[in-house]
């Protein structure tokens, strides 16, 4: 690796070499996890670039190529798994210039990867009524590239489903990383070798993605003085064939009153709530629908309140901003990402309460697969030790629930512990050195792993 070489070649381009805003621009929010922040606080590249053009990306890719140097891409570092952290050094990538929408049509959007989501969600809503199907709960500041690099679903999921899903991305440009990088196109079935690929076997610098008719969606909290009628009320009304919604999350108490600061005084600490996104037009059929459950109270709407402070939207209570909020009141919390899907999965959630009892708070989510509804979960955990937490782990799997473990830094580990074939093959044609984002797909390094205990990349930087 010759770092001065690069550096020297690429001196015409924006680079930073400072080292505060380096070391910034190295981490995503892998400190959600204390087992990641143990492993991976220190890692830190040596520059950064921030190309503004496809071909400016392909002279980086050509000149760290010919350099040894290792190149880690990265949007916003909005992430939870230290995706975007360079472990080996080099250089990250910095998409940050590359914001430029070239077409909104009816149903679609052509754009760069380092516009900020709520950015192009408040283009495609000028331009014609349209709004994208699905975003993160950090849609404030997070990149689209980084959410197709690395996302799987979100807000928008409880009618779409997961972002890998067929027809939710529908073009992905790629650049690779050879001594004559090459420009590739992928649709169907080929989108999946790059997408959630966290940038290991190449470059986004362009993305097509369909849209869906934009609303002024309302915030609608519904509190519960017992979980399990919150837990059936968040999933039946996705159920409503009728009723359009844009999210649909439970939060088990105490998580309301303990964590979201402003709902004090509207709940209780034995109250669960359901936040959702209701689009105007259903507001009457979801009102019809609440009232079948006895115990439900509707304490908040965005279109009509009298709280003194407006909570904000409400998908910045949902997905990990649950987990965010939590963590500025107790910084013991972590977390864990869990599916619950077949027919039984209420009653698997039960299950699951009653083993651990308070050492976990429930925060699901309603998504579709396949057409039907299930609940993945971000689970709340009072974090204690590594051992119980692998204990914890253990026996979600042994009890029938599949966990994404957010406590890993590699593809593989975070997903379902086996390799993607048609990501490894792709990256040995793209990337033939091994030199993007290093160390985060175990298949490349070790093709026998066994997944029995945490994965540790051999060419991960040392702590100084």
């Amino acid at each position: 690796m010759n770092i001065d070489a690069a550096k020297a070649a690429l001196a015409h381009l924006e680079l930073d070499e400072n080292p505060a805003s380096i070391r910034a621009k190295s981490r995503d929010f892998f400190w959600y996890s204390p087992v990641l922040k143990a492993r991976l606080d220190h890692i830190c590249a040596d520059f950064v670039v921030s190309p503004r053009s496809e071909s400016e990306v392909i002279e980086v890719l050509k000149t760290c190529h010919a350099h040894g140097v290792p190149v880690t891409v990265r949007g916003a570092g909005t992430g939870n798994y230290g995706q975007a952290m360079p472990l080996a050094g080099g250089c990250v990538m910095h998409m940050k210039n590359m914001t430029a929408i070239s077409e909104i049509a009816p149903g679609r959007v052509i754009c760069e990867p380092g516009i900020v989501i709520r950015d192009l969600d408040a283009a495609t809503r000028a331009h014609s009524g349209q709004e994208l199907r699905m975003t993160p709960s950090t849609a404030a500041t997070a990149t689209i590239g980084g959410f197709i690099a690395g996302g799987s679903g979100g807000v928008g999921s409880v009618r779409w489903g997961a972002l890998r899903d067929l027809g939710n991305i529908i073009r992905l440009r790629v650049v690779t990383m050879e001594a004559e990088p090459r420009i590739l196109e992928f649709r169907g079935e080929e989108l999946h070798r790059v997408s959630h690929a966290y940038g290991t076997n190449g470059i986004i610098t362009e993305i097509e993605l369909p849209l869906a008719p934009a609303y002024d969606w309302t915030g609608v909290f519904v509190s519960f003085p017992d979980f399990t009628s919150a837990a059936r009320f968040g999933a039946e009304v996705a159920m409503q064939d009728g009723i359009l919604l844009k999210l649909s999350c439970v939060c088990e108490a105490p998580i309301p009153d303990a964590y979201f600061q402003r709902f004090k005084g509207r709940v209780t600490p034995g109250d669960s709530v359901v936040l959702l996104m209701v689009a105007p037009h259903a507001m009457d059929g979801f009102l019809t629908f609440t009232a079948r459950f006895p115990t439900a109270q509707v304490i908040y709407r965005s279109d009509d309140h009298d709280w003194p402070r407006d909570p904000g939207v409400a998908y910045e209570y949902g997905w990990n901003h649950t987990t965010l909020r939590a963590l500025k009141v107790d910084p013991t919390i972590t977390y864990l990402q869990v599916r619950y899907a077949g027919e039984d999965f209420l009653d698997r959630i039960e299950a699951i309460r009653a083993h651990f009892g308070p050492e976990l708070m429930q925060h699901l989510e309603v998504m579709r697969e396949g057409g039907r509804v299930i609940y993945a979960g971000l689970t709340l955990v009072r974090f204690t030790t590594e051992a119980r937490l692998e204990e914890i782990v253990r026996i979600h799997e042994d009890m029938g629930a599949m966990i994404f473990n957010p406590h890993r830094y590699t593809l593989e580990e975070g997903g379902r512990q086996s390799a993607d074939a048609r990501q490894l093959a792709f990256k040995r044609e793209a990337d033939p050195q091994g030199l993007l984002n290093p160390g985060k797909m175990i298949s490349w390094d070790m093709a026998d792993w066994r997944y029995d205990r945490i994965y540790h990349y051999a060419g991960m930087k040392a702590a100084e």
